[in-house]
């Protein structure tokens, strides 16, 4: 009784023993046979969509970005000479780092032999703004007029780089799809779009340097002029009144040349057209007025007789 009781066991755990491998024979077999057009589509979305997926892990990543301020001034400065000040301020941009980038010198007299009046713009780096400026107030006799501003492109700075990353991945996206293109004309088609895209790249990058050009390197106009200068261009009454006779003077001198100008531009007309015109009238005048004498004279006779 026993041992047929054994037998049973061994027979039951053989019949379970081979349903179980049946079973992982069939799962086996539905894996190997699906498409292998699925297989290739789970295989490529995941390459197809990495550029992205990190275009869109960097915009969401927080960035630690330096701030940008473009500081800007204008000056007014009265000096004895100004050719001297315009050599300090010259020398004060060089040892900072800096250049001057325009200067213009000019003069209330003509036949002066120094000039009065200097302009002059400079560029500094923005970390020796405050300093360059203070030197530059010392450098002339004191400060008519003082302007300084400055501008917050920071935001603007975050916004360019969040969108040159977002052309970048577009653009080795657009790379990958062309490298895997069959036909021409769908490498055409991706070529056009990678050229638009590096045509955003290259002006979003443009912005980015002037923004970061501008904001390392501040601008510094001056403006130097005498103190006779300054004297020259204060809106006072006898200022105002040597204008008045200025400008009257200029309108009369104006309207004498304007009436020269008409009658050298008539002086042809007149002679080409109006003097033979007056001429041969005057010549009938003449030979009528003569021939009415004659029939007097003739009349005046005859009564006589």
């Amino acid at each position: 009784m026993k041992k047929v009781t054994l037998v049973a066991v061994l027979f039951l755990a053989l019949l379970n023993a081979c349903s179980s491998s049946e079973n992982q024979m069939s799962s086996t077999s539905n894996t190997s046979a699906m498409p292998a057009d699925t297989e290739r589509a789970k295989s490529d979305a995941p390459a197809a969509q990495v550029s992205l997926n990190q275009a869109e892990q960097t915009q969401t990543a927080p960035v630690a970005v330096e701030r940008k301020i473009i500081r800007n001034a204008d000056l007014q400065l009265e000096a004895s000479a100004p050719e001297e000040s315009q050599q300090k301020i010259a020398r004060i941009a060089e040892s900072k780092g800096g250049f001057v980038v325009e200067s213009t010198q000019s003069s209330n007299d003509a036949k002066a032999t120094t000039r009065d009046t200097v302009t002059m713009t400079v560029r500094v780096p923005a970390a020796k703004f405050d300093e360059a400026l203070g030197e530059i107030r010392q450098a002339a006799g004191r400060v008519i007029v003082e302007s300084i501003k400055g501008q917050d492109v920071t935001e603007e700075f975050i916004d360019i780089e969040a969108r040159l990353r977002t052309q970048k991945a577009l653009e080795a996206q657009f790379l990958e799809i062309m490298k895997r293109s069959n036909s021409v004309a769908d490498a055409l088609n991706v070529q056009t779009e990678i050229a638009r895209v590096r045509g955003e790249i290259e002006k979003i990058e443009g912005r980015k340097r002037f923004l970061e050009s501008q904001a390392s390197l501040s601008t510094i106009k001056i403006k130097l002029q005498t103190p006779t200068a300054f004297s020259a261009n204060a809106p006072g009454f006898f200022n105002r009144l040597n204008q008045s006779f200025g400008s009257g003077f200029d309108a009369a001198l104006g309207f004498i040349l304007f009436f020269v100008t008409a009658l050298i531009a008539l002086l042809p007309f007149l002679i080409l057209i109006v003097l033979p015109i007056y001429l041969v009238i005057r010549y009938f005048l003449r030979k009528n007025r003569k021939r009415q004498t004659a029939d007097e004279i003739a009349r005046e006779e005859i009564k006589t007789e």
